[in-house]
């Protein structure tokens, strides 16, 4: 059963190819979610019978966010396709993710606030499971923005 993941919550966005939940196929774009990711996905889904679509719901870039929302929800509908999302937290090692200016998105616990980071705190990078079952994923795939309307 192939499985892909997106990633768009940070640059290069990561998409990952999963067979059996076993990484396959990893690749990383550069560029805008609205441009590369239809030329992605017009030859994905010629290579390959897609199972299941998963991507990053929150926290980050909230047009990224958008972008990737509607283009899998899309897909998802004219192919029939399940679409499930989850926390940007579960490929970063729970790290803080940019949010604003000098702040970023900080998961403590269930919560997840938005302030500075210490001077010595590890900005992880935004990594692809090697097994996709042990990622906490759910049918809850509305964007979450963690940030009040301006």
């Amino acid at each position: 059963m192939i499985e892909v993941l997106v990633i768009t919550i940070s640059n290069p966005v990561l998409v990952g190819i999963y067979e059996n939940k076993k990484l396959i196929e990893k690749i990383e774009i550069e560029g805008k979610t609205s441009d590369e990711l239809p030329l992605l996905f017009q030859n994905l889904l010629k290579k390959y019978e897609i199972k299941n679509l998963y991507y990053v719901n929150t926290p980050g870039s909230f047009m990224a966010i958008k972008v990737a929302y509607i283009f899998l929800k899309t897909i998802s509908i004219s192919k029939n396709i399940p679409l499930f999302a989850c926390s940007g937290f579960e490929f970063n090692e729970n790290s803080p993710i940019k949010a604003l200016g000098k702040k970023y998105f900080i998961k403590q616990g269930d919560d997840i606030k938005v302030d500075f980071i210490e001077n010595n705190c590890r900005i992880a990078n935004f990594e692809l499971p090697n097994d996709l079952g042990t990622i906490d994923f759910n049918e809850n795939t509305l964007p979450i923005y963690n940030l009040p309307a301006v």
